[in-house]
Order: C-alpha cells, then sequence, then structure tokens
C-alpha cells in the first residue's frame, strides 16, 4: 500500500501541491501589472533564414493586426511590437480564472547587410505574425578563362 494515494485522498489533510496554498503568498501571486506584462512581454519568435529572405514568425494569439507594430528604426533594426488590451470588466462579473495575459511587447532584431529594406512584407493569419525580409541576390564572382599559350 503506497503512502501518496492515502496522504492525497483524505479530505482532511490539506494537499501541499493545491495553487489555493500558495495563491496566499506574494511570490507565487505578483500583483496584476506585473502578471499582465510578464507572460506577454515574452512573446515567442522564430527567425529563420532561407536562401531568398529573413522570415520572423510571431506567435500573437488573440492579437488583431491593427494591434501589432513592424518598423525599421536606424537603417537596420527590425522592431516587432505590440499590445492586448485587458479585457472590460463589468462590476457585475466574477473572474474564476485569467490566464490569458495582456500587456504590450516589444522586439528588436538587428538585421544583416545583404537585405532589401524596402520590401519587407508583414502577414498576420491565425494568430502567427509572418515578417518577410527578402535577401539581395549574391553577387558570384567573376570567373575569366584564361587561354595557356605554349
Amino acid at each position: 500500500m503506497s503512502l501518496i494515494p492515502t496522504f492525497f485522498g483524505r479530505t482532511n489533510i490539506v494537499d501541499p501541491l493545491s495553487l489555493d496554498i500558495w495563491d496566499s503568498l506574494p511570490i507565487a501571486n505578483p500583483p496584476s501589472s506585473v502578471r499582465e506584462t510578464s507572460v506577454f512581454a515574452n512573446a515567442r519568435i522564430d527567425w529563420k533564414e532561407t536562401p531568398e529572405a529573413h522570415v520572423f514568425k510571431v506567435d500573437v494569439p488573440g492579437i488583431k493586426k491593427e494591434e501589432v507594430k513592424v518598423e525599421v528604426e536606424e537603417g537596420r533594426i527590425l522592431q516587432i511590437s505590440g499590445e492586448r488590451s485587458k479585457e472590460q470588466e463589468e462590476k457585475t462579473d466574477q473572474w474564476h480564472c485569467m490566464e490569458r495575459s495582456s500587456g504590450k511587447f516589444v522586439r528588436r532584431f538587428r538585421l544583416p547587410e545583404n537585405v532589401k529594406m524596402g520590401e519587407i512584407k508583414a502577414a498576420m493569419e491565425n494568430g502567427v505574425l509572418t515578417v518577410t525580409v527578402p535577401k539581395e541576390e549574391e553577387k558570384k564572382p567573376e570567373v575569366k578563362a584564361i587561354d595557356i599559350s605554349g
């Protein structure tokens, strides 16, 4: 007979893994302003390089394209930013759980010199922002054949 099922199966013993115990601690229950910013501030971004372009994919579920900005700063810095507003709360509402994050995020990337800055494109589909930065064609070194005399 195992001690774990007996321990957790009894109703008169407090479950040490229950979230209710940890919710009262200031560490486990930070102020809402901290929770709102900290979760969303780390927007997940993938950056891959293909032979034709640099492609950035940003997970921003629940955000409209009007709430996201894609900008180029100082010539070669790609800045992706956005904000998810907190849902309007009615005085009669009683929240039982709030896991969707709100707040702002800003991410900056220094682009390499071989990109076409004037041809950057962005598209949003199913909560994923895709930013495509085309690359300039590589100039292949000119090879000139020389006749051998002799």
